[in-house]
């Protein structure tokens, strides 16, 4: 028995905010000093360091369930199921539903519980639950349906990933320009068929690392410091990422037996452009070998950063032939990996 993602689908918001957005901001540092440079020179130099140009937000009266709920309904249109055989839906996302101009994420009930209501599911056999495990959420989410499929706990999962960041950012913070809202959904199920997932690693590094990313303050001092907005420390992930992504990578590759000249894709999180392929050039590095041309496909430039989002909708993409240059055909080995809040690394090597 193999274990497949069967059937895919996203949901892209369709409201463009552009870099130039971000030029009559306020921007301070963390300690709410002015920040010696105009918008216009902030607004490139993010440019140059992440490579967004533009993200996508969701329109006003939507949600992170909304969103999850779209993207569902697609990934099962895809895989051609009868949705009241889905055995359980796994929903990662960071806050819930947070709704437009609100300060309160709203996870009661969950958003799996959310989704399923919408999808107008009877069977109360089909168990849904919400994963917290940051931007790697998707990932994991993926790795626990294989679990479940493997014990004979179920056969068929749906697995989402949903967020609406643009709601929990700080204007006066530079790195709200990363964070954008997306949903990204996948049918994972038992399978005759050759292929699926081959091996899978996940680690949490927690002794030094757990507040990398964390929940703050305004870097304006003017506003109620009660009030909390996501917040980084974007050296530190850089670095923590560099480190270790490349090596749960490789030890995830060597355990599925699988060479390194046979991997066609790779789905890295979106996270940062610069960081995305720093880790790539340090992974070949393990292996002493050169980096394909074309092995990473990319969405950051124009979608940003939608944490449990953007690998599930790379993928998405890239199978559906949207994202140019890049395409998948069965057989081939692809890599999805993630880093994120927690903080969290995980990674499956898989046979299309």
């Amino acid at each position: 028995m193999n274990i497949k993602i069967t059937g895919t689908g996203s949901y892209i918001p369709s409201t463009v905010e552009k870099n130039t957005a971000f030029h009559n901001h306020t921007f301070l540092n963390a300690d709410g000093s002015a920040i010696n440079a105009p918008n216009e020179v902030i607004v490139e130099k993010f440019k140059e360091i992440t490579g967004i140009a533009e993200r996508r937000y969701a329109k006003d009266h939507l949600n992170s369930s909304d969103l999850g709920f779209f993207a569902a309904e697609k990934a099962i249109a895809d895989a051609n199921i009868d949705p009241e055989t889905i055995d359980y839906i796994i929903a990662a996302h960071n806050f819930g539903d947070v709704k437009h101009n609100t300060i309160q994420g709203d996870m009661l009930p969950s958003l799996a519980s959310r989704i399923k209501h919408s999808l107008r599911i009877k069977n109360p056999k089909c168990v849904a639950y919400d994963i917290l495990f940051g931007c790697p959420g998707w990932v994991e989410g993926v790795i626990q349906a294989k679990a479940f499929i493997k014990s004979g706990m179920a056969k068929r999962c749906l697995v989402i990933g949903t967020e609406t960041l643009s709601r929990v950012t700080d204007k006066h913070d530079r790195d709200a320009m990363i964070f954008s809202d997306g949903a990204g959904a996948t049918i994972v199920e038992a399978s005759n068929e050759e292929g699926g997932i081959l091996a899978h690693e996940t680690a949490s590094f927690t002794y030094d690392e757990a507040y990398y990313l964390f929940f703050g303050k305004s870097n304006n001092p003017e506003l109620p410091q009660d009030t909390r907005y996501i917040k980084m420390d974007g050296r530190k992930i850089y670095e923590f990422a560099l480190t270790n992504v490349p090596k749960a990578m490789k030890t995830c590759l060597d355990n599925s037996g699988v060479d390194i000249k046979d991997v066609k894709k790779i789905f890295i999180h979106q996270a940062n452009e610069k960081m995305d392929e720093a880790i790539l050039k340090r992974f070949y590095r393990l292996y002493k070998t050169a980096i394909p041309e074309g092995v990473m496909p990319m969405s950051i430039q124009k979608l940003g950063n939608s944490s449990v989002a953007t690998v599930p909708t790379l993928l998405d993409l890239v199978k559906r032939k949207q994202l140019e240059g890049h395409s998948l055909n069965k057989g081939d080995i692809v890599i999805f990996a993630s880093v994120g809040a927690g903080m969290h690394i995980n990674a499956i090597v898989y046979q299309y």
